[in-house]
């Protein structure tokens, strides 16, 4: 007991500890990532070597929306686009979120204001087929919210303006445009003008302000690093497409209008000196700004403090239960004293008996400790810096790659408990732990990546991609998965403290809580309690497009985790063999696995109470990618309680005098 009060004391030092840390840690920056240094345009003639640069690029990236799972690539709205260039390379994390950098041709030089520059000018004529589609794709895009993603020196363009309580919020975003209904009412950006005012109307944002902070480095390299950008989406209708003034009325494009529009884009930058913001901090202004962020760590701190206190009551109440009863155990010395024995130790000949479905249960626990590996290695990385924001699509790469080379442990471990329940099929215990778990994922990804296909979304994976994919599974998971499941079977089955009996015992009347599943339904309360705040921010992040960056906390909740579900599941163990239930290997993996399916009825209740996505496709794609993450999060919570409980059956039977 005083062992895990130490280490619960010391879990919650490092809570406390990350919290300082993130306060102060301004100076830390992602390891790998090296700063650009920008500098005016040289005189002609000057062949000096510099070490800077005079061009500022600016990337776009694909558009999303909160009213829709389907992202779209920059290409897709007809804007201004320059052909000519290669866009930049993008990682496999990349792809599977859908992102897809591609060059622009807004392009700017150091220091170089430049007021309402014309970009391009798009026409349409809605009497032609081909403009009339491009036109309409537009208008959906404006209906339902979609927002432009542009990057410059890595770091997002962001839209900054005023919430409640005079507090500025900066969107790594921002729309299209918006549109006024027909009874007049403005949604969404068109609430930030009075002149976004006729119905039934969409008003593009064809112009943007952009300003570019800068700070200058002293006793370093020549020039100076940029630390923000920030941008003001504005509408222009201007009167000589050509050669904008940036002035007069928005433009506006109403659905009742047939002819020829065109759209003039624009854009004005401006470069401002920013002595305070270093370049190791220039992210620190966007998550700052990011709402709930001051509740989130009120909450997680609440929560951390709430699971701590009840596990340690729980190991408190288990140890000192079970040392009595060990302690009277072991003091039956006569055949009188061992005829009145009750409660765990009347099992002792059944608790090891191999379960039914034996197979699945070994798949199961394989694939469990393959992703459980897997999440532990990718979160440490995670709170080291290594996969921030700012290192696009590292965390999934980092995840997928992990995933492939950890078969070795998924197969050992598959064969190593198949083997101890006295199973033979080994060559069908080792095909259905490198094909099943990981077969599901994957036709269930297929199919969304099929309709992803047929919306002609940017998150649709390409063919290559998916090849690619199939040959890191094939390639190398299944034969690490072969290589770790010819070590689990060479290796001695795992021997148990006591003997089997030949005949099963009978188990006698359960009552109503010692039954399978209310203590299976009870089992995963607790852990989901750990983790349901986290939760939340989680899937912000994933399905409302909100940078999540609080890894340390992340980590923290994933180690409570392993320990509430651990508890819960011994607990819970231990009634059930009081009542002379020996039948604990499902139900312990059943029992914190149960947590997933809190977690699927959490996710129903996000969908329908905090997002706005409509269409039947993005419905589809959210329960199907939900459905992906709830077999994960089953399997990754059942091998937790599954280990413990065997760890918690091995010892108390290995302590006690059995005759």
């Amino acid at each position: 007991m005083f062992a895990f009060l130490r280490v619960s004391g010391l879990f919650f030092g490092l809570f406390l500890g990350s919290a300082l840390l993130l306060r102060g840690a301004a100076g830390f920056y992602l390891p790998g990532l090296a700063p650009v240094s920008f500098c005016e345009k040289p005189a002609e003639g000057d062949d000096s070597g510099r070490e800077c640069q005079d061009k500022i690029e600016l990337f776009v990236n694909r558009l999303d929306s909160v009213e829709s799972v389907l992202p779209y690539e920059y290409t897709a709205f007809d804007f201004c686009t320059v052909e000519t260039e290669k866009r930049p390379s993008e990682n496999l994390g990349q792809v599977l979120f859908g992102e897809r950098i591609e060059p622009s041709p807004y392009k700017f030089s150091f220091k170089n204001k430049e007021e309402c520059k014309h970009v391009c000018t798009r026409a349409y004529n809605t009497e032609k087929a081909e403009d009339k589609a491009n036109l309409d794709f537009l208008k959906k895009g404006m209906l339902l919210n979609y927002q432009h993603h542009w990057i410059v020196d890595n770091m997002p363009v962001t839209w900054c303006y005023d919430v409640e309580d005079n507090q500025k919020f900066c969107n790594p975003g921002f729309p299209i445009g918006c549109y006024v209904t027909e009874a007049g009412r403005p949604k969404d950006a068109c609430v930030v003008n009075s002149d976004f005012n006729d119905k039934d109307t969409f008003y593009i944002f064809n112009h943007v302000d952009i300003t570019i902070y800068y700070h200058v480095v002293e006793h370093e390299a020549a020039g100076a690093r940029l630390v923000a950008a920030k941008m003001e989406p504005k509408s222009y209708k201007q009167a000589k497409p050509e050669a904008p003034d940036c002035q007069g009325p928005p433009m506006s494009l109403s659905n009742k209008y047939k002819g020829e529009i065109k759209i003039p884009y624009t854009y004005s930058v401006q470069f401002v000196e920013e002595q305070k913001i270093r370049w190791a901090s220039r992210w620190d202004y966007i998550l700052e700004s990011m709402p709930h962020t001051n509740i989130q760590w009120f909450s997680i701190m609440n929560s951390l403090v709430i699971v701590l206190f009840l596990s340690g009551m729980v190991a408190m109440i288990m140890l000192r239960t079970l040392h009595k009863d060990i302690a009277r155990y072991n003091q039956m010395d006569s055949v009188e004293d061992a005829q009145e024995e009750f409660g765990w130790k009347l099992v002792h000949g059944d608790v090891f008996r191999p379960p039914r479905k034996g197979m699945l249960l070994s798949v199961f626990l394989g694939s469990g400790t393959q992703i459980f590996i897997m999440t532990f290695v990718t979160l440490f990385f995670a709170c080291l810096g290594f996969l921030s924001p700012a290192n696009r699509g590292a965390l999934m790469t980092c995840a997928v790659v992990l995933w492939v080379l950890l078969g070795t442990p998924a197969g050992y471990v598959a064969a190593r408990f198949y083997k101890s329940f006295g199973g033979e099929k080994w060559k069908t215990n080792v095909l259905l732990t490198a094909f099943l778990c990981p077969g599901v994922v994957f036709a269930d990804f297929f199919l969304m990546n099929l309709i992803l296909w047929g919306e002609g979304s940017s998150a649709a994976m390409p063919f290559g991609t998916l090849v690619a994919i199939l040959a890191l599974w094939f390639c190398i998971s299944v034969p690490l998965t072969f290589i770790g499941a010819y070590f689990g079977f060479k290796k001695v089955g795992i021997e148990h403290p006591v003997r089997t009996n030949q005949i099963p015992r009978q188990i006698p009347e359960q009552s109503f809580y010692t039954k399978p599943l209310p203590g299976i339904v009870m089992g995963g309360i607790l852990p989901f309690g750990c983790i349901f705040i986290q939760l939340f921010f989680i899937l912000n992040s994933i399905w409302s497009h909100q940078m999540y960056y609080m890894f340390g906390f992340l980590f923290l909740v994933f180690i409570i985790l392993v320990i509430t579900c651990s508890e819960a599941t011994i607990l819970l163990c231990y009634f059930h063999l009081c009542a002379e239930d020996y039948h604990w290997q499902w139900r312990s993996f059943l029992t914190s696995g149960f947590t997933a399916a809190y977690f699927l009825v959490y996710a129903i209740h996000y969908f329908f109470s905090k997002l706005q996505i409509t269409g039947l496709a993005s419905t589809i794609l959210y329960f199907g990618y939900t459905m992906i993450m709830a077999l994960i999060f089953f399997l990754f919570t059942g091998t937790i309680g599954f280990f413990a409980c065997f760890w918690f059956v091995t010892k108390i039977y290995s302590v006690v005098k059995v005759d």
